[in-house]
């Protein structure tokens, strides 16, 4: 079956189908990728399983169609400025083993698409709802896996921004937690140092105080990865964590016979502190305090570049480099503002 592309029309078509057979619009997108199902959508587009059609194998993909709901020009600049700066970050940082490669970015009829890797797995939320609470050994582990990607993304001087469960996806195929939805993230400037000001952006729960007035940093990341695992190792929404008239986290109140070393809790509550200057301020400070002094992050990282498709009224034919080769890797789309609006119902 293919999925039309047309937003006014998302047709299932029969296989081997050159045109939708509702609207006449053509299903192979730039010569290339065939949509197979819709994955998700919101305030800011579309999301769909696609096949590329140019590989033996043809091996799962994921294109995303920039289609924004929201109203006021502003707000459609600001969508837009998002889903070309997403693009941007994956080409940048998608060389990681665990961070979503970026195979191409282009317009067709007037809307921005771009294509990525699929990747097969549970996302941390669906494990915690399907599986229950993480223990101590699993958010150590999961502290190790996801800091080494960390490392990797603020060396490029970028800030995620949007760290949450359900931007973090274990792999099927090696286990590995792979850091997914760079819709939300940020360029460091040098002059700026470890803050970026501007808009604010980010799920709320996760978000750090700084980060909520717009001034992110390198260890806002760090804050909602914290956020994160008190959520895994509780299953209670982070605001539910947090005394507000007592101005301080009450996580442990919550473990339910869930066992926390004092080692951890400590690391714990540093990376969710509060002020910005009591809190963690770089990766490495984490993997000292949970005995990884010495840790070394070793990236073997991909080695090919995304094809650049350029797309006119005519879709040309782009060609698969020899050594391109997909991990098989799935994409989540966050669309919660750090003010807690959900632009998917907008």
């Amino acid at each position: 079956m293919s999925q039309c592309l047309n937003p006014e029309c998302l047709n299932i078509n029969p296989d081997n189908f050159q045109f939708c057979q509702k609207c006449g619009d053509k299903l192979l997108l730039v010569e290339r990728y065939w949509a197979k199902s819709i994955l998700g959508q919101g305030g800011f587009g579309r999301t769909f399983l696609a096949v590329d059609e140019f590989k033996p194998s043809k091996p799962p993909c994921v294109i995303k169609q920039f289609l924004p709901q929201v109203q006021g020009t502003e707000t459609v600049a600001k969508a837009a400025e998002l889903f070309a700066q997403e693009a941007e970050r994956l080409e940048l940082l998608g060389k990681h083993p665990q961070i979503p490669e970026l195979y191409a970015y282009f317009s067709v009829d007037s809307r921005q698409y771009l294509v990525q890797e699929f990747i097969q797995g549970e996302t941390l939320q669906q494990e915690l709802d399907n599986h229950g609470v993480f223990n101590e050994s699993q958010i150590r582990e999961l502290l190790i896996d996801l800091l080494s990607v960390l490392q990797f993304v603020h060396s490029h001087n970028v800030i995620h921004r949007d760290i949450k469960p359900e931007n973090i996806i274990r792999r099927e195929a090696d286990k590995k937690l792979v850091l997914v939805d760079f819709g939300a993230s940020k360029i460091m400037p040098k002059t700026q140092r470890r803050t970026v000001t501007g808009t604010v952006i980010g799920s709320a729960e996760y978000c750090a105080p700084e980060q909520s007035m717009g001034k992110a940093k390198s260890g806002s990341d760090l804050y909602s990865l914290g956020v994160t695992c008190l959520h895994l190792l509780t299953q209670m929404s982070p605001f539910d964590l947090y005394d507000v008239m007592e101005m301080e986290w009450v996580w442990r109140n919550y473990l339910n016979g869930n066992f926390v070393s004092d080692e951890l809790g400590k690391v714990l509550d540093s990376l969710v502190e509060q002020k910005p200057k009591q809190r963690y301020q770089k990766v490495e400070d984490v993997l000292t305090d949970l005995g990884f002094g010495n840790y070394s992050v070793s990236v073997t990282q991909k080695n090919q570049k995304p094809p650049k498709i350029s797309v006119s009224t005519t879709p040309k034919i782009q060609k698969s480099p020899k050594n391109f080769v997909s991990n098989n890797c799935v994409y989540n789309v966050s669309l919660i503002s750090a003010r807690g609006v959900n632009y998917e119902k907008l």
